[in-house]
């Protein structure tokens, strides 16, 4: 929606004179800066010839060829000496108050700078990326806070980033943002805009400005193996913490997942701990690999994280276990399958769920029919389950009958033998479920069985 006002003449004049000042200063500003990280990050010595300040482009002909990859068209344009490093308004993201000629303000989109060569090499543009870089185009040249390698890296142009790392880029030039080119791999087309980076020098493990994300903390974050792999095989530091404390497997671990998702993450997390990973580091909040896990509902890393040893009832500074993390995500991570999550924690010697709360658990977690019978079979006897009918709504026990129907009387006669020795067992065996279990002489399925394999019924 588009808000409008009229001002007076004499505000309005004032308003004027004030976004004119303004826009002349973000110029000098965008300026200042790219020449400041030019003498910095520079591969070419200080005292090398001044070149001519850029010039702004306002030829509709010229920007036309730019953002179309017009080869042919270009190559007539750019004769003109200086021509290859113009600067060329673009429109950002960003919505601004500006005046019009009739006296009317309204929001518009605040318009930024960017450069030819910026443009080509964001789009892939490899033979006008080339044509510039011939016609001296500065390759380090950032009027509009990112270089051009970082929006090659970005839209994963591995052409483009060859290009411009043999014409001298500085592959570990830092944006406006304070990201690298690294930082900027974000797809799988991006590998080998990463290969090339750091086969030319580029630092695998730079922190960026605010956040002190490294390139493996963004691999991870995005579940990507292959870059991942590509870093640690470079060296990348695999314990460093950003500005929250997460290390890239805690990032890994709670990064929301879909469900075709589940396993690029979990090769991640596996290829970090591989690679000596502390399962145990936690963050600012106190959360481990295993809180944020359990967050994202990924029964298989996990599953992971507790066969490596991680501490199943450690407590957030929120007071949050695991089980309290998947047992609050679990009515919407249903394709996910929690259910497997909570087995495998209860099985690893999660405390179970407080009897009085069960009522509570199962209002929100009875989309979750396997959840609700594996939290209910831990227990030997439950007492005033006709009454949780009226937490459950109609439609839910009408996908589930017979399951609800055994929960809802569950009370009226006492639990079966046979789960009463698996009841008693598990609380023989209350901490080493996992390793004592397969060494005793018991036939599958009543090892699953003891392990509380899904039945879609309690008796």
């Amino acid at each position: 929606m588009a808000f409008s006002f009229p001002f007076s003449s004499c505000a309005l004049r004032s308003l004027q004179l004030e976004i004119e000042e303004q826009e002349r200063w973000e110029i000098r500003r965008k300026l200042s800066r790219m020449t400041l990280k030019s003498l910095l990050h520079s591969h070419q010595p200080v005292d090398k010839p001044q070149q001519q300040p850029p010039r702004l482009c306002t030829d509709p002909l010229f920007q036309v060829a730019l953002f179309t990859g017009d080869l042919e068209t270009l190559q007539g344009l750019l004769s003109a000496e200086g021509s290859a490093n113009l600067l060329v308004p673009t429109r950002s993201h960003d919505l601004r108050w500006s005046s019009q000629q009739t006296g009317i303000w309204s929001l518009t989109y605040e318009e930024e700078f960017t450069c030819p060569l910026y443009v080509t090499a964001s789009r892939g543009y490899s033979e006008c990326l080339q044509l510039l870089l011939k016609k001296g185009a500065d390759v380090d040249f950032a009027p509009g806070g990112e270089s051009a390698l970082h929006g090659a890296c970005e839209n994963g142009h591995n052409e483009c980033v060859r290009l411009l790392l043999r014409y001298g880029a500085n592959p570990n030039i830092q944006s406006q943002d304070g990201f690298f080119p690294l930082h900027h791999c974000k797809t799988e087309e991006s590998y080998l805009c990463a290969k090339l980076l750091l086969q030319y020098g580029a630092h695998v493990s730079s922190q960026s400005e605010d956040e002190n994300l490294t390139p493996l903390h963004v691999a991870a974050c995005h579940g990507l193996l292959g870059h991942v792999d590509l870093y640690l095989r470079y060296g990348a530091a695999v314990e460093k913490q950003d500005a929250q404390g997460n290390t890239p497997l805690g990032v890994a671990c709670s990064h929301p997942q879909t469900t075709d998702q589940l396993d690029s993450y979990y090769n991640v997390c596996q290829r970090l701990v591989d690679s000596g990973a502390n399962i145990h580091t936690r963050d600012n909040d106190q959360q481990s690999p295993l809180h944020l896990a359990c967050k994202s509902a990924n029964p298989l890393t996990v599953e992971l994280l507790l066969k490596q040893g991680a501490e199943v009832n450690a407590m957030s500074y929120s007071g949050n276990t695991a089980m309290q993390n998947i047992l609050q995500v679990t009515s919407y991570k249903l394709q996910n399958q929690p259910e497997l999550i909570v087995r495998a924690l209860l099985n690893h010697g999660a405390i179970r769920v407080w009897p009085g709360a069960l009522r509570k658990v199962l209002r929100y977690c009875c989309s979750s029919p396997r959840t609700v019978e594996v939290l209910l079979n831990t227990y030997s006897k439950l007492r005033g389950t006709e009454d949780w009918a009226e937490d459950v709504p109609e439609e839910v026990q009408q996908k589930s009958p017979l399951f609800f129907q055994s929960v809802f009387l569950i009370s009226r006669s006492p639990r079966s033998l046979q789960h009463l020795c698996r009841c008693a067992l598990r609380s023989y065996l209350e901490g080493r479920l996992p390793d004592t279990l397969p060494n005793l002489p018991l036939p599958p399925p009543l090892l699953q069985f003891v392990q509380l394999a899904f039945e879609g019924i309690l008796y």
